[in-house]
């Protein structure tokens, strides 16, 4: 395996649609993934795992049932196993999220905004 530096500016530039989920980097049974973000997505929730969202670029608001929490660019959060979550950005907000490599981006809630589709980049 080749060891290389991994560029978020670069990556994100790759990046040419809303929402599509492209991995940049795997460490043991866990995925980095890239997506840039314009939309209020839909309540879910991991039940078999937690689920690290860094803000690379923008701001990414996450309501949970008790709360809502505000991220900005360099602020990272991680949503435990579990925990209903819906996370929103209403301008563009480009996000890197740290998961195992089989969780899929809607958890246990199927849907039109389920992305299987993922390519590494």
């Amino acid at each position: 395996m080749e060891v290389k530096v991994v560029n978020f500016e670069e990556k994100f530039s790759k990046l040419e649609e809303l929402h599509s989920y492209r991995i940049i980097a795997q460490m043991n049974d866990y995925y980095f993934k890239i997506v840039k973000a314009k939309r209020e997505f839909i309540w879910h929730t991991h039940p078999e795992t937690d689920e690290v969202f860094v803000v690379i670029n923008g701001e990414l608001k996450i309501d949970l049932r008790d709360k809502t929490m505000h991220l900005k660019s360099g602020d990272m959060v991680v949503i435990p196993q579990g925990v209903e979550h819906k996370p929103s950005c209403p301008d563009e907000c480009h996000i890197l999220l740290i998961e195992p490599t089989e969780t899929v981006n809607t958890g246990d809630k199927e849907s039109e905004l389920t992305d299987t589709d993922l390519e590494w980049i």
